[in-house]
């Protein structure tokens, strides 16, 4: 067995795994692949599929963003502080069935990444954890739960409890499949955290640079547990929208 395959958790039907690493190595053996980026990509997402708008992920926000968004018809988020950016509180307000082209080096890369794995691809984060889960259960296979995490300044992954914790909340539903051990501790962490989810993405480190940086209402938005019945699949446009259910 070649060393790589040890990783891919081949033998159980649920599993967890971090980052663009993860989505290469475990996500391309399965049906159904699952982006976890709490603060703040796939809360976005959510945000503006519960107004019935359309997401386009994209990589990079610079002068081929914006051509990309020209093409689509859309909208692009600009930075945080500007009118609609990757922060779901200026979301909140945009008008219904809004087409939103969201740059993200997390989330949205790692659904770039997903979408080569050839099998459906799905934003989660807190607030649509058991809508997720549910599809997950009806839709049958193998599914791969990614927690993009964030990055240290030298560009690697910085490990970002909050999205783990998501990804805990969806597999701790599927209990119809067989959960790797990656899976399993997933949904420990979880499982510790349900009683205290708002006070610990207000306390861990990516919700103090969001609450330091002014943007504390992302933090609530984002910790708000099961409060939308979206569930946002990739598109044949490469766009998130809402799956019929």
């Amino acid at each position: 067995m070649r060393v790589a395959d040890l990783f891919r958790q081949k033998d159980c039907s649920a599993r967890f795994e971090w980052g663009y690493e993860g989505v290469g190595h475990v996500g391309a053996a399965s049906d159904v692949v699952v982006i976890v980026d709490v603060l703040s990509f796939t809360t976005c997402v959510d945000v503006v599929i519960g107004k019935e708008g359309v997401v386009f992920p994209y990589q990079m926000n610079d002068e081929t963003a914006r051509s990309f968004a020209r093409e689509k018809q859309a909208i692009l988020a600009g930075k945080r502080g500007e009118e609609i950016s990757l922060s779901p509180a200026s979301l909140s307000s945009i008008p219904e069935k809004t087409r939103i082209v969201l740059p993200s080096p997390n989330g949205s890369t790692c659904t770039v990444l997903a979408k080569q794995c050839g099998g459906i691809v799905i934003a989660a984060c807190l607030r649509n954890a058991s809508a997720v889960a549910r599809f997950i259960r009806d839709q049958g296979g193998t599914v791969t739960v990614i927690a993009s995490g964030e990055r240290w300044p030298n560009g690697t992954l910085r490990p970002a409890i909050e999205d783990m914790i998501a990804a805990g909340a969806i597999l701790d539903e599927l209990t119809e499949h067989t959960l790797s051990p990656e899976a399993q501790m997933a949904v420990g962490a979880f499982q510790m955290a349900r009683g205290q989810l708002v006070e610990l993405l207000q306390q861990c480190g990516s919700g103090q640079e969001l609450i330091q940086r002014g943007y504390p209402e992302d933090v609530a938005i984002a910790s708000m547990y099961n409060c939308s019945k979206a569930v946002p699949i990739l598109n044949h446009e490469d766009a998130y929208q809402a799956a019929v259910t």
